[in-house]
């Protein structure tokens, strides 16, 4: 019995010690979400154009297109900090048709907002109560997820995007 009670603390360490160890040694990324949509269709939504209510816009809209999504928002810095690539992706991929979601934001700040900053994006749809995002799965602002021409998610990255990524993770995908 002593032989049990003096062993069990070693048999605890290394148990615990082989789940850290292997741990380290996979691929994980603590700080990358998955996502529970890659692979899978993109969700249906419908929008209002922030500039003009009278024009709607959803998934239907996109049929056959390859689509860059992005959630912005005018109080999130790191949208701001990212909001010059998609300029850059723009001219890159001339034919990737860029949806913006103004996310939980005021109208009128999300229209100076793209006055002072510019409009890189094919359209801007408002999300003002959150539900296309909750429906993407928006975890925190920003967030970019790509589609493919099947309407399938094939990338989502959380916060802002980088020469890097766009260079590594999305051209690759295009």
């Amino acid at each position: 019995m002593k032989k049990i009670t003096l062993l069990a603390p070693i048999i605890l360490l290394i148990i615990i010690t082989s789940f850290v160890f292997i741990y380290l040694i996979s691929d994980k990324k603590p700080s990358q979400t998955p996502s529970a949509l890659l692979d899978k269709d993109m969700p249906f939504f419908k929008t209002q154009n922030i500039k003009n209510a009278n024009q709607v816009f959803s998934r239907s809209d996109l049929n056959n297109k390859f689509v860059l999504i992005n959630f912005f928002a005018s109080w999130c810095a790191p949208c701001k900090a990212e909001h010059h690539f998609f300029f850059e992706i723009k001219e890159m991929f001339p034919n990737l048709f860029i949806l913006g979601f103004n996310y939980k934001d005021k109208e009128n700040d999300a229209i100076n907002y793209l006055s002072q900053y510019g409009d890189p994006y094919s359209f801007v749809g408002k999300d003002s109560d959150g539900m296309i995002g909750f429906e993407f799965g928006v975890f925190g602002l920003p967030e970019t997820f790509l589609v493919n021409n099947k309407g399938k998610v094939i990338f989502k990255h959380i916060g802002p995007l980088t020469t890097e990524i766009i260079n590594e993770k999305i051209k690759p995908l295009l």
